[in-house]
């Protein structure tokens, strides 16, 4: 059931399916009570760690402060079903043994997965209590909505690529961020002293997490009240350009620049840009930090109906139903990709992702540079949120 290679949650993953399905938020009696028990007490300082995550990842707005993106006044855009049996699809997992669909999402503590295909829904399921109404952070997959919205701006005329991020913003003027372009932001190519290690409480990483509220800081490691403060504290590592470095920070500098660009707030731009456009069934809502700036790096919610129509705008070239909502030019500067050579110089995202590109905030896959038609790009969160999207298929 195991290879050498294989990391250890995995094969137990896996072999508890033997046992019985993982426990859901309610088996586990999470937020069971008024108040709940400490031990099954879902918190602020506990909500990301597992087991709590499986509650608490779909209860970010009884948590946290969050800032409503509106889905506005059209009617829920119907998806067509054509349904496929998907749950008994075979792979050869990591694991080194096959498994089905079915049994892979049950152990990976799956709960929500929807597949898309010519416009039909050909497959949704849901587990762990998640309904096509719940909301679901989806942590990093918010840099690539973030992403879209800046070629967007940029292929406006709203915000110019080619200008440092302190014609923007002058607080970051001494930061590692002052002398940057806004591409070199877009593409995570800023040379920058940060640690992205989530498992450190003094690492770069979790000093943003403190900075946004999004767990509170243990003693004597609260720093800054805000992103607006914390930012400005990062320094200048090495040159920009010509690199590829995963940096969350980057993402909340690039939201920055873009609201000094438009004069509107990151959540006002998905809003009026996207959301309100769409037919979504529900709101989304990013969380905010303590100063009430919306958390562009990984900070969005909503419903896996809602993603799946952001992944049927992109695949239709910025149209639904024959109406533009972004530009084609746009999508196709990221479909694009840009040079799998930089991204292999790092070599986790690379064993994880071999041969993408990464491109405004999106993973790409360059099968077809430059199409934009063929090829696959993925947004992608740390907790196993995804948008993949496959032209060719």
């Amino acid at each position: 059931m195991s290879s050498p290679n294989m990391p250890p949650d995995v094969a137990e993953n896996y072999a508890a399916l033997k046992e019985g399905l993982p426990k859901t938020a309610a088996e586990l009696g999470l937020m069971q009570g008024f108040p709940a028990p400490p031990e099954t007490r879902v918190t602020w300082a506990n909500w990301i760690a597992a087991p709590f995550n499986r509650w608490g990842f779909q209860h970010v707005q009884g948590l946290l402060p969050t800032l409503t993106v509106a889905c506005g006044e059209l009617p829920p855009a119907l998806f067509e079903g054509a349904p496929a049996e998907l749950d008994s699809f075979l792979f050869d997992s990591v694991s080194g043994a096959r498994h089905s669909l079915g049994d892979h999402l049950a152990a990976s503590h799956t709960d929500a997965f929807l597949v898309l295909q010519k416009d039909k829904l050909v497959y949704e399921r849901y587990w762990n209590g998640q309904t096509p109404a719940t909301r679901h952070i989806m942590f990093s997959v918010t840099k690539s909505l973030i992403g879209l919205l800046a070629e967007t701006l940029i292929h406006q005329g709203v915000l110019d690529e080619n200008a440092l991020v302190a014609a923007y913003v002058p607080e970051l003027a001494k930061s590692a961020f002052g002398d940057a372009s806004v591409r070199q932001v877009l593409d995570m190519a800023v040379g920058i002293d940060y640690v992205e290690q989530y498992d450190d409480p003094d690492s770069s990483s979790s000093h943003y997490g403190y900075a946004s509220a999004l767990l509170p800081a243990p003693d004597g490691l609260g720093k800054y009240a805000s992103l607006y403060e914390y930012l400005p504290s990062l320094k200048k590592r090495g040159q920009h350009g010509g690199l590829f470095h995963y940096v969350t920070a980057v993402t909340e500098v690039l939201g920055w620049a873009m609201e000094r660009a438009s004069g509107k707030a990151s959540d006002r731009l998905l809003e009026e840009m996207v959301w309100s456009k769409l037919g979504m069934e529900r709101d989304g809502c990013f969380a905010a930090d303590p100063w009430g700036r919306a958390i562009t790096g990984a900070g969005f919610n909503a419903t896996l109906r809602d993603l799946a129509r952001i992944g049927r705008l992109i695949l239709g070239q910025g149209k639904v139903d024959g109406r533009e909502i972004l530009s084609a030019d746009a999508i196709r500067q990221i479909a694009r990709g840009a040079d799998p050579a930089i991204f292999a110089q790092d070599a986790d995202f690379t064993a994880w992702a071999p041969g993408a590109s990464y491109r405004s905030q999106w993973y790409v896959f360059n099968d077809n540079p430059g199409s934009g038609e063929s090829g696959s790009m993925m947004a992608c969160g740390i907790h196993g949120q995804y948008i993949f999207i496959d032209f060719a298929a």
